[in-house]
Formats: C-alpha cells, structure tokens, sequence
C-alpha cells in the first residue's frame, strides 16, 4: 500500500506541541488548575481533527454540491473502571437542503469513508448524530 501523506507530531515537557516545519501549539491540561487559558488541550485536538475530516469526507460525497457542517463535542471523564479518564465524543453532521433520512444516509457513507472515524469508530464511547443544518 503506498502512502498518500505522511506527518508527526512531538510534545516535550515545555507545554508545546509541534509538527516539523509547520504547525506550533501551545497545549495545556484542562485539569489543571494553573493551565494557560489560550492554550489547547487534547480534547479540542481530538474535536478539530474529527470535525475537520468528517466535513471534509462529507464534502467529497456531496461532490462539494451543497454545503455541510460538522459539529464535534468532546468531553472528558473519569473511566469506570479506572484508572485514568476517557473521552465522551459525539458528532453532528447537518447538510443544506437535504432530508433527515438523506442526511442519515450521508453521515453514514461519511462515517465509514472518514479516517479518524475509522480510527475511533469501536469505541463504545463514541457516538453519531444528525441535526438541522446551521452554517459554521
């Protein structure tokens, strides 16, 4: 299988997050009661990521001839059982000017198509939505 796109990210103990020769980011733990409030943190990387890629998705299966948007939500919780914590995330898809089933439909083809859905798709903790089209 060739690869069609390549990257890596680090993260040291200075509170960044880099990609080589592109994208820096200040990061910080939500649960930390000191955390830089203009830094990021996992779980809006987690929600960028999805969004990003479930529109995008979206979009190649619409034939980019209608507006979509992807909403992600992400939460973070204790894991039962522990230890450690998990995420909660959910997304919605709406898309302009199609039926409730027709936008099921297509967050279904996007959902099996998209590659981070793909990557967490399993995950009990993981869940999709359809809802009224709101422009982002």
């Amino acid at each position: 299988m060739s690869v069609r796109y390549r990257t890596q990210a680090t993260n040291g103990d200075d509170g960044r997050s880099r990609v080589p020769g592109g994208l820096d980011v200040a990061v910080a733990s939500p649960l930390k009661a000191d955390a830089d409030p203009s830094a990021t943190n996992p779980e809006q990387l987690l929600a960028l990521a999805w969004a990003t890629c479930l529109n995008g998705t979206a979009q190649v299966l619409v034939a980019e001839q209608r507006r979509t948007a992807v909403r992600v939500e992400v939460e973070l919780h204790p894991a039962e059982p522990g230890p450690g914590y998990e995420f909660r995330v959910d997304a919605f898809l709406s898309a302009e000017g199609l039926s409730r089933e027709d936008t099921e439909t297509l967050l279904t083809a996007a959902h099996a198509r998209c590659p981070v859905s793909k990557l967490i798709r399993r995950a009990a903790t993981v869940d999709v939505h359809i809802e009224e089209y709101a422009a982002a």
